[in-house]
């Protein structure tokens, strides 16, 4: 089966949590409420650094695929 990039999750055990699960390496998935990050990928030290450097732009894709979607929404 072939996944989207990103797909919009939420749960009614966090009424104010919008969460974005991203499936493709590193997988995670993002709290937009409060920018919580679980990554689903083990690291080593090497691995750690570059990924510290691309956080903000995995948030930041995150976070335009939400304003995608509901951009969608309104339409």
């Amino acid at each position: 089966m072939e996944l989207p990039k990103f797909i919009l999750g939420d749960n009614t055990d966090y009424p104010e949590a919008i969460f974005i699960i991203h499936t493709e390496f590193p997988r995670f998935i993002i709290n937009l409420e409060n920018d919580e990050v679980e990554w689903f990928e083990e690291f080593d030290q090497h691995d750690e650094k570059e990924l510290e450097t691309e956080t903000e732009n995995y948030i930041q894709q995150a976070t335009d695929f939400y304003d995608r979607e509901i951009a969608r929404y309104d339409d």
